[in-house]
């Protein structure tokens, strides 16, 4: 349906740009919307900024409470792949030592039986030098059933028992086992801390370090979001600590799939992390 509406448009900008323009907020929708402005900046960066700035003012046009939202994600996202500071190994001085911080352990792929590749214990090793150094903290550990021959195990409760056996108190270790992306981790865990830890109002990102631009950007996103009304304290993405991993990458695209993801179209967002999404179906860049 997407593509047909693209080609529609296509079809009325050779007719008629005037003609197209006044016509593209009646064909897309705010959702269609916010999907062409984070595909032409995962596709082109600030090369799109002029066509991402018109699209922004469509969104506030037709949905000003959602063109709020990712006006801020899109300056957010921007932010977190140029200015991010990535803590090695443990996170920085001056963070609260209280339960008001959370530290979220992002999960990493099981092997087949179950057991935790080295990568998810070097994170789980960051995490415990954090949680050792902030000691009220709650620690999150985040993942679903990823083992292809042990459908029973989970990231999650694999990190919380080695966290336990590794001596951090089972009573500060929350496990929010049903995700299978950076962008479920995301939306699962904000909703376990909105219903069961209200106390909470700053976490601390703990993964390997190409991780950590892509987990602060999820989880400030769907804060975003999930934004209620003005005046109510903000849950807010402050910090983090990370394993330095000896090679791994995440593209600007892929973190666009993730924030489609997050919009409620996973399908598209599918399509990026597996390559078969078509950026030829964008119009060109003005």
């Amino acid at each position: 349906m997407k593509r047909i509406l693209c080609i529609f448009l296509g079809i009325l900008l050779m007719i008629s740009p005037a003609l197209a323009e006044e016509s593209s907020l009646a064909v897309l929708g705010a959702q269609d919307i916010i999907e062409q402005l984070v595909v032409y900046y995962g596709t082109y960066g600030s090369d799109a900024d002029g066509k991402t700035a018109s699209l922004l003012e469509d969104l506030q046009e037709a949905d000003p409470v959602a063109g709020a939202k990712w006006e801020s994600i899109l300056r957010l996202w921007k932010t977190v792949n140029t200015d991010l500071e990535i803590h090695e190994s443990i996170l920085p001085d001056g963070l609260p030592d209280t339960d008001e911080l959370c530290l979220v352990t992002l999960g990493f792929q099981l092997n087949a039986d179950g057991t935790m590749k080295n990568e998810l214990v070097e994170r789980l090793k960051v995490a415990k030098a954090c949680a050792e150094k902030y000691p009220n903290a709650f620690v999150v550990c985040t993942g679903g059933p990823t083992a292809s021959g042990n459908r029973n195990a989970t990231e999650a409760d694999e990190m919380a028992k080695w966290l336990v056996a590794n001596g951090i108190d089972p009573q500060r270790v929350i496990v929010e086992n049903r995700s299978l992306t950076t962008a479920q981790n995301a939306v699962y865990t904000w909703q376990i801390l909105a219903e069961q830890y209200p106390q909470v109002r700053q976490l601390a990102i703990i993964s390997s370090d190409y991780h950590i631009a892509t987990g602060a950007l999820l989880f400030g996103a769907e804060a975003t979001i999930l934004a209620e009304e003005a005046g109510r304290e903000a849950v807010t993405v402050v910090s983090n600590a990370a394993w330095h991993a000896p090679s791994g990458t995440l593209s600007r695209m892929f973190q666009a799939g993730a924030l489609i993801e997050l919009s409620g179209d996973v399908e598209t967002a599918f399509e990026i992390y597996y390559d078969t999404y078509d950026i030829h179906g964008l119009p060109p860049l003005d």
